[in-house]
């Protein structure tokens, strides 16, 4: 993405890193906060329909990471944010990316979930995209291929060492490895 697109989705001004990307081994905390994350938005959204998923490296055992909890909110209409941005504002989730011409993504985040652990980034998007089917294949292709794994956490350390303007070009600059284990995970 460029500057102009990463501060277009943004809400508010987009939070500069100017540096390296912080990488850190594997926690086997992550997913019991996944899994507190979890229990309170199931609670918040009862009424709503919905799905939750742990995604990104920290769903992954053994893969360094950013200590970021990455989650997958699934919602019938991801743009109907009214349906279930209240309910998790007490949470202490905030919205803090729109991208309506990309699948109606939305990312909400929170701070400081537990000791350890920098935030949570809770991806919205609607039941039915097929963005869907591609985070999760990822999740499932590096948790069970450890060379895939292996081959994702070279690269993440080989470029997170580099100075970002924004995360995004850092995730960005991953696209083509990303891309081709996706290619593997799902057959294209």
């Amino acid at each position: 993405m460029s500057d102009a697109e990463i501060e277009a989705a943004t809400v508010g001004a987009p939070r500069q890193l100017n540096g390296p990307v912080r990488l850190v081994p594997y926690d086997p905390a992550w997913p019991g906060v996944f899994a507190a994350e979890a229990a309170g938005i199931h609670r918040r959204l009862a009424g709503l329909a919905h799905r939750l998923e742990h995604t990104g490296s920290t769903s992954v055992p053994g893969l360094t990471a950013k200590p970021i909890i990455d989650m997958l909110l699934v919602v019938p209409e991801s743009a109907d944010e009214a349906s279930y941005v209240p309910a998790l504002e007490p949470l202490g989730y905030r919205v803090v990316i729109r991208e309506p011409d990309w699948h109606e993504h939305r990312v909400l985040r929170k701070t400081d979930p537990a000791p350890g652990v920098d935030g949570v980034n809770l991806h919205v998007l609607s039941a039915g995209s097929p963005e869907i089917r591609r985070v999760l294949g990822f999740r499932d292709r590096l948790r069970a291929h450890d060379a895939e794994r292996d081959l994702y956490a070279e690269t993440k350390r080989a470029l997170a060492g580099r100075s970002w303007k924004y995360v995004q070009n850092y995730a960005d600059a991953k696209s083509e490895v990303v891309e081709a284990i996706l290619a593997r995970a799902l057959g294209d």
